[in-house]
């Protein structure tokens, strides 16, 4: 009964509402709506803001796993310091780094994560899911060391990284030896990463990154030195520019790949300046000359390389190519000649011939004018003969 009446008195309680009450707590339900209606938008904006796609064809994705207090990113040649593990899409991890240090721009890391990492704040850890283009392609990575861990082909990666720090580095912190001995051999050898995996055009970039850091004479000994660089010792300086000279030989054989062949015997002839006798600049120069259509220089060169490296069987073979090259370039030459000259003869052969019936035809009319002649005198007599008597 209680039970009854405490119903019949909320039902009498809502129909004894007034219109305006109705009105208030029709509009405190919309609103109630609406700033649900806001926050979950809000929150999708939120979700969308943490997720970035870096190309717009969904081959390189960012995703925000913790975001960072600061509001500074790094920018191109800044040194950064990062940690990041790399997956297959089966979650194997195939690639740990932890305080790895790089240079932004300067492709110590994949494609992907160079293109990504300026996208970060300092402080963030990001996923990022990158297309096998813009990590290591059709020819995937293997690892010699620990082959369970090598990449396939055409494997996309899925990263977590954390952008530990980013420093822009002043250019006299880089004047040290040690810096410019780490710094210089770590391009070096990223670019020779680069050019065993036949992408010549950034091993060519990064080559140029190491001579950045090492010797500022060019390979030419009798450059002076600069101010900073009389703070080194000799050994220290002869170190670098040795280091250099190794770095101009590889820079010149990735531009003989892309046939930049100007550039090439720029490379090599630094190289050749300050060591004269260096069997692989020698032989690199020979190849250049090749390109070039020089032959017989070509050969000079290797001969004198094979000499100081009789050993090396690349040499050898280039060389006995070339020796074979030259002969039928040679015997192509002649036979050009030889056609060229019968070609010649035969043109005044042909000259000749008008000439000749030219001369016969003159005999002919010379002939006949002749025996018209005493054939006119004879009538002409004859009839005088008649005429007189």
């Amino acid at each position: 009964m209680d039970a009854e009446k405490s119903s019949n008195s909320s039902f009498e309680d809502l129909s004894n509402l007034n219109e305006a009450d109705m009105k208030a707590a029709a509009e405190a339900f919309i609103d109630n709506e609406k700033q649900d209606a806001e926050g979950g938008e809000k929150e999708t904006a939120g979700q969308e803001e943490d997720i970035c796609d870096v190309l717009g064809n969904g081959q390189l994705i960012k995703r925000v796993l913790k975001k960072s207090t600061s509001n500074k990113r790094p920018q191109r040649g800044d040194k950064c310091t990062l940690s990041f593990t790399g997956k297959l899409e089966n979650g194997k991890i195939v690639e740990k780094q932890e305080n790895f240090e790089i240079h932004v721009g300067d492709f110590e890391v994949i494609q992907g994560l160079d293109m990504t990492i300026p996208l970060m704040d300092i402080g963030e850890v990001a996923e990022v899911q990158v297309d096998a283009r813009f990590a290591y392609g059709s020819l995937g990575l293997k690892n010699d060391t620990d082959p369970e861990l090598s990449i396939p082909p055409e494997s996309k990666l899925t990263y977590e990284v954390h952008l530990k720090d980013a420093i822009y580095e002043d250019f006299s912190a880089l004047k040290s030896y040690e810096v410019r001995k780490t710094y210089g051999t770590r391009k070096k050898e990223r670019a020779n990463f680069w050019y065993n995996r036949n992408d010549y055009n950034t091993a060519i970039q990064l080559y140029r990154r190491a001579l950045d850091y090492l010797d500022d004479r060019d390979g030419d000994p009798e450059a002076e030195f600069e101010k900073e660089d009389l703070e080194l010792s000799n050994n220290e300086l002869q170190s670098l520019l040795n280091d250099r000279l190794i770095v101009y030989n590889n820079l010149a054989m990735a531009q003989i790949k892309i046939s930049a062949l100007d550039a090439a015997l720029q490379s090599v002839e630094n190289v050749l300046r300050c060591q004269p006798n260096n069997s692989k600049a020698l032989y690199r120069k020979g190849r250049i000359l090749e390109g070039k259509g020089d032959t017989k220089g070509a050969i000079t060169l290797l001969q004198k390389a094979a000499t100081l490296e009789p050993e090396s069987r690349t040499i050898q073979q280039d060389l006995a190519k070339l020796i074979i090259k030259a002969r039928r370039e040679e015997h192509n030459e002649k036979k050009m000649y030889q056609k060229m000259l019968g070609q010649a003869n035969k043109l005044e052969q042909k000259n000749k011939q008008p000439q000749k019936q030219q001369t016969v035809e003159s005999s002919k009319l010379k002939l006949l004018g002749y025996l018209m002649g005493s054939i006119l005198i004879g009538v002409a007599g004859v009839a005088m003969y008649r005429y007189k008597y």
